[in-house]
Protein backbone atom coordinates (compact mmCIF):
# COMPACT_ATOMS: atom_id res chain seq x y z
CA UNK A 1 0.00 0.00 0.00
CA UNK A 2 3.13 2.15 0.77
CA UNK A 3 3.97 1.57 -2.87
CA UNK A 4 0.39 2.33 -4.05
CA UNK A 5 1.08 5.98 -1.95
CA UNK A 6 4.03 7.01 -3.77
CA UNK A 7 3.10 6.28 -7.33
CA UNK A 8 -0.18 8.55 -6.32
CA UNK A 9 1.79 10.99 -5.35
CA UNK A 10 4.72 11.09 -8.01
CA UNK A 11 1.65 12.21 -10.93
CA UNK A 12 -0.61 14.46 -8.40
CA UNK A 13 3.10 16.29 -8.37
CA UNK A 14 3.31 16.81 -11.83
CA UNK A 15 -0.03 18.66 -11.60
CA UNK A 16 0.61 22.12 -12.64
CA UNK A 17 1.20 24.35 -9.91
CA UNK A 18 2.15 21.99 -7.29
CA UNK A 19 5.08 22.60 -5.34
CA UNK A 20 5.51 19.48 -3.21
CA UNK A 21 3.17 16.71 -2.16
CA UNK A 22 3.35 14.63 1.08
CA UNK A 23 1.42 12.09 2.75
CA UNK A 24 0.42 12.30 5.96
CA UNK A 25 -2.07 9.41 8.02
CA UNK A 26 -3.15 8.42 4.36
CA UNK A 27 -3.84 11.88 3.38
CA UNK A 28 -2.27 13.78 0.34
CA UNK A 29 -1.14 17.11 1.07
CA UNK A 30 -0.22 19.58 -1.79
CA UNK A 31 1.45 23.20 -1.29
CA UNK A 32 0.32 25.80 -3.74
CA UNK A 33 -3.24 25.92 -4.95
CA UNK A 34 -3.34 25.31 -8.74
CA UNK A 35 -5.50 27.76 -11.13
CA UNK A 36 -9.04 25.93 -10.28
CA UNK A 37 -12.21 27.34 -9.79
CA UNK A 38 -13.20 25.43 -6.47
CA UNK A 39 -10.36 24.95 -3.75
CA UNK A 40 -10.76 21.11 -4.65
CA UNK A 41 -10.38 19.15 -7.80
CA UNK A 42 -11.03 15.80 -8.58
CA UNK A 43 -8.07 14.01 -10.54
CA UNK A 44 -7.82 10.37 -12.12
CA UNK A 45 -4.52 9.15 -11.90
CA UNK A 46 -3.43 5.70 -13.52
CA UNK A 47 -1.18 3.89 -12.18
CA UNK A 48 0.32 -0.05 -12.87
CA UNK A 49 -1.37 -3.35 -12.00
CA UNK A 50 -1.90 -4.06 -8.41
CA UNK A 51 0.94 -7.04 -8.60
CA UNK A 52 3.39 -5.28 -9.39
CA UNK A 53 3.07 -3.86 -5.33
CA UNK A 54 2.53 -7.10 -4.62
CA UNK A 55 -1.22 -6.68 -3.47
CA UNK A 56 -1.85 -10.03 -4.75
CA UNK A 57 -4.29 -8.85 -6.95
CA UNK A 58 -3.92 -8.15 -10.81
CA UNK A 59 -5.94 -5.29 -11.84
CA UNK A 60 -4.66 -4.02 -15.62
CA UNK A 61 -4.74 -0.08 -16.53
CA UNK A 62 -6.06 0.30 -12.99
CA UNK A 63 -7.17 3.89 -12.54
CA UNK A 64 -7.97 5.59 -9.25
CA UNK A 65 -9.77 8.53 -8.90
CA UNK A 66 -9.10 11.25 -6.03
CA UNK A 67 -10.27 14.66 -4.64
CA UNK A 68 -7.31 16.89 -4.08
CA UNK A 69 -8.27 19.91 -1.16
CA UNK A 70 -6.22 22.69 -2.02
CA UNK A 71 -6.95 24.69 0.75
CA UNK A 72 -6.86 24.50 4.63
CA UNK A 73 -9.94 25.31 7.21
CA UNK A 74 -7.98 27.59 8.16
CA UNK A 75 -8.32 29.93 5.67
CA UNK A 76 -12.13 29.26 5.55
CA UNK A 77 -14.65 30.31 3.00
CA UNK A 78 -17.42 30.20 5.77
CA UNK A 79 -16.40 31.56 9.05
CA UNK A 80 -18.51 32.45 11.90
CA UNK A 81 -17.55 33.45 16.20
CA UNK A 82 -19.38 32.30 18.51
CA UNK A 83 -19.50 33.67 21.58
CA UNK A 84 -20.68 33.85 25.00
CA UNK A 85 -20.15 34.52 28.88
CA UNK A 86 -20.43 30.21 30.09
CA UNK A 87 -17.98 28.54 28.22
CA UNK A 88 -19.64 25.74 28.80
CA UNK A 89 -22.61 26.11 27.08
CA UNK A 90 -20.71 28.05 24.41
CA UNK A 91 -19.12 24.64 23.45
CA UNK A 92 -22.40 22.95 23.66
CA UNK A 93 -24.16 25.49 21.35
CA UNK A 94 -20.43 25.06 19.00
CA UNK A 95 -20.96 21.34 18.81
CA UNK A 96 -24.53 21.94 17.58
CA UNK A 97 -23.39 24.60 15.01
CA UNK A 98 -20.67 22.31 13.32
CA UNK A 99 -23.77 19.84 13.34
CA UNK A 100 -25.72 21.83 11.42
CA UNK A 101 -22.84 22.62 8.96
CA UNK A 102 -21.63 19.53 8.24
CA UNK A 103 -25.36 18.58 7.07
CA UNK A 104 -25.60 21.25 4.29
CA UNK A 105 -24.04 19.80 0.50
CA UNK A 106 -20.91 21.29 -0.34
CA UNK A 107 -19.68 22.01 3.42
CA UNK A 108 -16.13 20.25 3.70
CA UNK A 109 -13.08 20.31 5.98
CA UNK A 110 -15.07 21.81 8.89
CA UNK A 111 -14.12 22.43 12.01
CA UNK A 112 -13.99 24.26 15.10
CA UNK A 113 -11.01 26.57 16.56
CA UNK A 114 -11.51 24.73 20.14
CA UNK A 115 -11.27 21.37 21.11
CA UNK A 116 -12.91 19.92 23.90
CA UNK A 117 -11.35 16.38 24.47
CA UNK A 118 -8.09 17.78 25.82
CA UNK A 119 -7.50 16.15 29.38
CA UNK A 120 -6.90 18.03 32.24
CA UNK A 121 -7.25 18.41 36.37
CA UNK A 122 -9.70 20.73 37.60
CA UNK A 123 -8.87 22.03 40.89
CA UNK A 124 -12.12 23.76 42.55
CA UNK A 125 -10.50 26.12 45.93
CA UNK A 126 -12.44 26.12 48.75
CA UNK A 127 -12.04 29.88 49.65
CA UNK A 128 -13.33 29.16 53.42
CA UNK A 129 -10.61 26.52 54.41
CA UNK A 130 -7.86 28.67 52.62
CA UNK A 131 -8.94 31.75 54.44
CA UNK A 132 -8.77 29.49 57.54
CA UNK A 133 -5.82 28.21 56.71
CA UNK A 134 -3.70 31.62 56.25
CA UNK A 135 -3.64 31.53 52.42
CA UNK A 136 -4.89 33.74 49.77
CA UNK A 137 -6.38 33.19 45.91
CA UNK A 138 -3.78 35.49 44.67
CA UNK A 139 -0.60 33.37 46.72
CA UNK A 140 -1.98 29.86 45.76
CA UNK A 141 -2.45 31.29 41.64
CA UNK A 142 1.05 32.63 41.84
CA UNK A 143 2.50 29.62 43.25
CA UNK A 144 0.60 26.95 40.73
CA UNK A 145 1.91 29.14 38.03
CA UNK A 146 5.26 29.13 39.16
CA UNK A 147 5.47 25.25 39.77
CA UNK A 148 3.71 23.73 36.45
CA UNK A 149 4.16 27.20 34.19
CA UNK A 150 7.21 29.08 35.49
CA UNK A 151 8.41 32.40 36.01
CA UNK A 152 10.54 34.47 33.40
CA UNK A 153 10.14 37.85 35.10
CA UNK A 154 14.21 37.50 35.77
CA UNK A 155 17.31 38.19 32.49
CA UNK A 156 20.44 37.14 31.76
CA UNK A 157 22.50 39.85 29.88
CA UNK A 158 25.48 38.75 28.38
CA UNK A 159 27.48 41.11 25.66
CA UNK A 160 24.47 42.43 23.12
CA UNK A 161 22.20 39.76 24.19
CA UNK A 162 19.25 39.32 26.96
CA UNK A 163 18.20 35.33 27.28
CA UNK A 164 14.97 34.70 29.96
CA UNK A 165 15.14 32.79 32.92
CA UNK A 166 12.63 30.44 33.14
CA UNK A 167 12.33 29.21 37.37
CA UNK A 168 9.77 26.47 37.58
CA UNK A 169 9.67 22.65 39.12
CA UNK A 170 11.54 19.83 37.68
CA UNK A 171 9.80 18.02 36.00
CA UNK A 172 9.42 14.66 37.68
CA UNK A 173 7.43 16.43 40.39
CA UNK A 174 4.88 17.91 37.51
CA UNK A 175 4.18 15.15 35.08
CA UNK A 176 1.94 13.10 37.49
CA UNK A 177 -1.26 13.55 38.16
CA UNK A 178 -0.65 12.41 42.18
CA UNK A 179 1.98 15.29 42.20
CA UNK A 180 -1.11 18.14 42.05
CA UNK A 181 -2.57 17.15 45.45
CA UNK A 182 0.78 17.18 46.96
CA UNK A 183 1.70 20.61 46.21
CA UNK A 184 3.06 22.47 48.93
CA UNK A 185 1.84 26.26 50.16
CA UNK A 186 3.42 28.51 53.06
CA UNK A 187 0.33 30.40 54.53
CA UNK A 188 1.75 33.90 56.78
CA UNK A 189 2.58 31.84 59.74
CA UNK A 190 5.16 30.12 58.13
CA UNK A 191 3.07 26.91 58.21
CA UNK A 192 2.96 24.63 55.41
CA UNK A 193 -0.05 23.61 53.51
CA UNK A 194 -1.44 20.57 51.01
CA UNK A 195 -3.24 21.80 48.40
CA UNK A 196 -5.62 18.91 48.78
CA UNK A 197 -6.32 20.37 52.49
CA UNK A 198 -8.24 23.93 50.97
CA UNK A 199 -9.26 22.52 47.39
CA UNK A 200 -10.98 19.63 45.55
CA UNK A 201 -8.76 17.96 42.53
CA UNK A 202 -11.10 16.11 39.97
CA UNK A 203 -9.54 14.58 36.61
CA UNK A 204 -11.45 15.70 33.10
CA UNK A 205 -11.66 17.32 30.20
CA UNK A 206 -11.42 21.13 28.57
CA UNK A 207 -10.88 23.15 25.44
CA UNK A 208 -7.25 22.77 24.32
CA UNK A 209 -6.45 26.51 24.06
CA UNK A 210 -8.88 29.30 25.49
CA UNK A 211 -10.26 32.36 22.92
CA UNK A 212 -11.74 35.37 23.74
CA UNK A 213 -13.41 37.59 21.51
CA UNK A 214 -14.96 40.85 22.91
CA UNK A 215 -14.20 40.16 26.33
CA UNK A 216 -16.22 36.88 26.06
CA UNK A 217 -15.63 33.36 25.64
CA UNK A 218 -15.52 32.49 22.09
CA UNK A 219 -15.11 29.74 19.13
CA UNK A 220 -14.82 30.07 15.73
CA UNK A 221 -16.49 27.30 13.08
CA UNK A 222 -14.94 27.32 9.85
CA UNK A 223 -15.80 25.33 6.61
CA UNK A 224 -14.46 25.21 3.07
CA UNK A 225 -16.84 25.39 -0.11
CA UNK A 226 -17.15 22.68 -2.70
CA UNK A 227 -19.06 23.54 -6.10
CA UNK A 228 -21.58 25.56 -3.88
CA UNK A 229 -20.97 29.59 -3.21
CA UNK A 230 -20.06 30.34 -0.05
CA UNK A 231 -23.10 32.72 0.69
CA UNK A 232 -25.24 29.97 0.07
CA UNK A 233 -23.89 28.05 2.66
CA UNK A 234 -24.24 30.60 5.03
CA UNK A 235 -27.77 31.37 4.54
CA UNK A 236 -28.59 28.00 5.20
CA UNK A 237 -26.09 27.65 8.30
CA UNK A 238 -27.93 30.65 9.84
CA UNK A 239 -31.84 29.34 9.01
CA UNK A 240 -30.37 25.99 10.55
CA UNK A 241 -28.53 28.10 13.39
CA UNK A 242 -31.68 30.21 14.39
CA UNK A 243 -33.73 26.50 15.00
CA UNK A 244 -31.49 25.83 17.70
CA UNK A 245 -31.92 26.80 21.24
CA UNK A 246 -29.49 29.62 22.35
CA UNK A 247 -28.18 30.16 25.51
CA UNK A 248 -29.09 33.75 27.13
CA UNK A 249 -26.22 36.25 26.08
CA UNK A 250 -24.73 34.27 22.96
CA UNK A 251 -23.97 36.02 19.47
CA UNK A 252 -22.94 34.49 16.09
CA UNK A 253 -21.23 36.71 14.06
CA UNK A 254 -19.83 36.33 10.90
CA UNK A 255 -15.99 36.82 10.01
CA UNK A 256 -13.38 36.91 7.64
CA UNK A 257 -14.04 36.08 4.09
CA UNK A 258 -17.87 36.70 4.61
CA UNK A 259 -17.80 39.40 7.01
CA UNK A 260 -15.34 41.37 4.01
CA UNK A 261 -18.18 40.63 1.37
CA UNK A 262 -20.75 41.82 3.41
CA UNK A 263 -19.23 44.75 4.20
CA UNK A 264 -18.20 45.01 0.34
CA UNK A 265 -21.91 44.82 -0.85
CA UNK A 266 -22.87 47.48 1.86
CA UNK A 267 -20.64 49.76 0.09
CA UNK A 268 -21.82 48.80 -3.01
CA UNK A 269 -25.31 49.24 -2.12
CA UNK A 270 -24.80 52.44 -0.96
CA UNK A 271 -22.82 53.16 -4.47
CA UNK A 272 -25.77 51.96 -6.00
CA UNK A 273 -28.54 54.43 -4.79
CA UNK A 274 -25.92 57.17 -4.89
CA UNK A 275 -25.52 56.70 -8.44
CA UNK A 276 -29.46 56.77 -8.62
CA UNK A 277 -29.92 59.77 -6.82
CA UNK A 278 -26.95 61.31 -8.62
CA UNK A 279 -28.73 60.95 -12.26
CA UNK A 280 -31.74 62.13 -11.35
CA UNK A 281 -30.73 65.69 -9.73
CA UNK A 282 -28.64 65.88 -13.13
CA UNK A 283 -31.51 65.27 -15.52
CA UNK A 284 -34.07 67.58 -13.23
CA UNK A 285 -30.86 70.24 -14.07
CA UNK A 286 -30.33 69.29 -17.63
CA UNK A 287 -34.36 68.99 -18.54
CA UNK A 288 -35.11 71.90 -16.43
CA UNK A 289 -37.94 69.61 -14.88
CA UNK A 290 -38.87 66.92 -12.42
CA UNK A 291 -41.60 64.62 -14.60
CA UNK A 292 -38.66 63.56 -17.45
CA UNK A 293 -36.09 62.48 -15.20
CA UNK A 294 -39.02 60.50 -13.30
CA UNK A 295 -40.09 58.69 -16.27
CA UNK A 296 -36.69 58.17 -17.28
CA UNK A 297 -35.61 56.65 -13.94
CA UNK A 298 -38.68 53.91 -14.14
CA UNK A 299 -36.84 52.07 -16.64
CA UNK A 300 -34.30 51.06 -13.82
CA UNK A 301 -36.13 48.74 -12.10
CA UNK A 302 -37.21 46.91 -14.90
CA UNK A 303 -33.09 46.14 -15.56
CA UNK A 304 -32.44 44.99 -12.28
CA UNK A 305 -34.88 42.60 -12.01
CA UNK A 306 -33.50 40.90 -15.55
CA UNK A 307 -30.26 40.95 -14.03
CA UNK A 308 -31.33 38.82 -10.79
CA UNK A 309 -33.63 36.76 -13.30
CA UNK A 310 -30.51 36.50 -15.33
CA UNK A 311 -28.28 35.25 -12.08
CA UNK A 312 -31.14 32.86 -11.17
CA UNK A 313 -31.42 31.31 -14.71
CA UNK A 314 -27.94 30.55 -14.72
CA UNK A 315 -27.26 29.71 -11.12
CA UNK A 316 -24.72 32.07 -10.65
CA UNK A 317 -24.23 33.82 -6.88
CA UNK A 318 -24.45 37.30 -6.50
CA UNK A 319 -20.85 39.01 -5.99
CA UNK A 320 -19.02 42.07 -5.62
CA UNK A 321 -18.96 42.06 -9.30
CA UNK A 322 -22.28 40.96 -10.01
CA UNK A 323 -22.94 44.43 -8.03
CA UNK A 324 -20.40 46.66 -9.66
CA UNK A 325 -22.42 45.72 -12.97
CA UNK A 326 -25.29 46.81 -11.43
CA UNK A 327 -24.07 50.11 -10.80
CA UNK A 328 -22.80 50.27 -14.50
CA UNK A 329 -26.43 48.77 -15.90
CA UNK A 330 -27.87 51.62 -13.80
CA UNK A 331 -26.04 54.24 -16.61
CA UNK A 332 -26.56 51.55 -19.57
CA UNK A 333 -30.25 51.42 -19.35
CA UNK A 334 -30.63 55.25 -18.43
CA UNK A 335 -29.51 56.04 -21.83
CA UNK A 336 -32.18 54.13 -23.91
CA UNK A 337 -35.04 56.06 -22.01
CA UNK A 338 -33.29 59.56 -22.82
CA UNK A 339 -33.49 58.82 -26.57
CA UNK A 340 -37.01 58.05 -26.44
CA UNK A 341 -38.37 60.84 -24.19
CA UNK A 342 -35.76 63.73 -25.71
CA UNK A 343 -37.34 62.60 -29.38
CA UNK A 344 -40.79 62.90 -28.24
CA UNK A 345 -40.47 66.69 -26.47
CA UNK A 346 -38.50 67.48 -29.85
CA UNK A 347 -41.71 65.96 -31.69
CA UNK A 348 -43.76 68.19 -29.30
CA UNK A 349 -41.97 71.61 -29.28
CA UNK A 350 -42.76 71.17 -33.32
CA UNK A 351 -46.48 71.20 -32.74
CA UNK A 352 -47.43 67.40 -32.61
CA UNK A 353 -49.33 65.64 -30.67
CA UNK A 354 -48.52 63.70 -27.63
CA UNK A 355 -49.52 60.04 -29.14
CA UNK A 356 -48.14 61.22 -32.38
CA UNK A 357 -44.52 62.18 -30.38
CA UNK A 358 -44.65 58.97 -28.91
CA UNK A 359 -45.24 56.37 -31.77
CA UNK A 360 -42.60 58.49 -33.89
CA UNK A 361 -39.95 58.26 -31.15
CA UNK A 362 -40.74 54.74 -30.94
CA UNK A 363 -40.59 53.98 -34.50
CA UNK A 364 -37.06 56.13 -35.53
CA UNK A 365 -35.27 55.53 -32.08
CA UNK A 366 -36.27 51.64 -32.02
CA UNK A 367 -33.15 51.08 -34.57
CA UNK A 368 -30.39 52.50 -32.94
CA UNK A 369 -31.74 51.10 -28.85
CA UNK A 370 -31.45 48.31 -30.24
CA UNK A 371 -27.81 48.75 -32.05
CA UNK A 372 -26.10 49.62 -29.01
CA UNK A 373 -28.16 46.81 -26.30
CA UNK A 374 -27.44 43.94 -29.01
CA UNK A 375 -23.36 44.88 -29.06
CA UNK A 376 -23.78 45.36 -25.24
CA UNK A 377 -24.94 42.19 -25.06
CA UNK A 378 -22.92 40.10 -27.54
CA UNK A 379 -19.24 42.03 -25.98
CA UNK A 380 -20.30 40.34 -22.73
CA UNK A 381 -21.10 36.98 -24.22
CA UNK A 382 -17.35 35.70 -23.73
CA UNK A 383 -17.04 36.96 -20.39
CA UNK A 384 -20.02 35.10 -19.52
CA UNK A 385 -19.56 32.02 -20.80
CA UNK A 386 -15.12 31.54 -19.54
CA UNK A 387 -14.19 28.85 -18.02
CA UNK A 388 -10.94 30.23 -17.27
CA UNK A 389 -9.22 31.00 -13.85
CA UNK A 390 -11.42 33.17 -11.67
CA UNK A 391 -14.01 33.36 -14.20
CA UNK A 392 -16.82 33.08 -12.16
CA UNK A 393 -16.18 36.22 -10.13
CA UNK A 394 -16.36 37.73 -14.10
CA UNK A 395 -19.15 35.56 -15.24
CA UNK A 396 -21.90 37.44 -12.62
CA UNK A 397 -20.89 40.52 -14.05
CA UNK A 398 -21.47 40.10 -17.48
CA UNK A 399 -24.64 37.82 -16.91
CA UNK A 400 -26.23 41.04 -14.90
CA UNK A 401 -25.57 43.33 -18.05
CA UNK A 402 -26.81 40.62 -20.22
CA UNK A 403 -29.94 40.08 -18.37
CA UNK A 404 -30.85 43.78 -17.14
CA UNK A 405 -30.03 45.19 -21.05
CA UNK A 406 -32.26 42.40 -22.55
CA UNK A 407 -35.13 42.87 -20.42
CA UNK A 408 -34.96 46.49 -20.28
CA UNK A 409 -34.67 47.39 -23.69
CA UNK A 410 -37.36 45.22 -24.22
CA UNK A 411 -39.69 46.62 -21.67
CA UNK A 412 -38.40 50.29 -22.17
CA UNK A 413 -39.73 50.77 -26.07
CA UNK A 414 -43.27 49.39 -24.10
CA UNK A 415 -43.53 51.46 -20.55
CA UNK A 416 -41.86 54.51 -21.44
CA UNK A 417 -44.15 56.46 -23.82
CA UNK A 418 -47.22 54.73 -21.20
CA UNK A 419 -45.56 56.44 -18.21
CA UNK A 420 -44.88 59.32 -20.15
CA UNK A 421 -48.40 59.89 -21.72
CA UNK A 422 -49.92 59.06 -18.07
CA UNK A 423 -46.58 62.23 -16.72
CA UNK A 424 -47.88 64.05 -19.47
CA UNK A 425 -51.85 64.16 -19.81
CA UNK A 426 -53.23 65.96 -22.93
CA UNK A 427 -54.05 69.55 -22.64
CA UNK A 428 -57.45 71.29 -24.04
CA UNK A 429 -55.04 73.80 -26.29
CA UNK A 430 -58.51 75.22 -27.70
CA UNK A 431 -59.72 78.70 -25.46
CA UNK A 432 -62.81 80.45 -25.75
CA UNK A 433 -62.30 83.76 -26.71
CA UNK A 434 -63.39 86.76 -24.43
CA UNK A 435 -65.00 90.10 -26.09
CA UNK A 436 -63.81 92.55 -23.20
CA UNK A 437 -65.85 95.14 -24.99
CA UNK A 438 -69.02 93.37 -24.99
CA UNK A 439 -68.55 92.46 -21.43
CA UNK A 440 -67.86 96.60 -20.40
CA UNK A 441 -71.08 97.33 -22.25
CA UNK A 442 -72.90 94.49 -21.66
CA UNK A 443 -75.24 96.25 -18.67
CA UNK A 444 -75.71 99.51 -20.32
Amino acid sequence: MKELFKAVTAQVATIEGIRWVDMDKGQLRAKERPALAYPAALVSVSIPTMEEYGGGVKNQNATITIRLVFDTAAKAAVEYIITASNPDSLMLFAGQALEVMSSIPGVMQQELSVESATPEITVRVNREKMSALGLTLDNVGAVMQLYFQGNDLLKYTEGNYEYDINIRADKIYRQQAENVPNLMFINNRGESVRLSQFAHISPGTGPNRLERYNRNSSVTIRSQAYGVPPGAIAKQFMAGVEKLHKPAGLRIEATGDMKKMSDSMDVLTTALLLSLLLIYFSMVILYNSWIDPFVIMFSIPFSIVGAILALALTNTAMSIYAMLGLVMLVGLVAKNAILLVDFANDARRQGKGIDEALVQAVRIRTRPILMTALSTIIGMLPVALSRGSGAELRNGMAWVIIGGMTISTLLTLVVVPVVYKIMHPQRNTQRERVDIEKLMYAGE
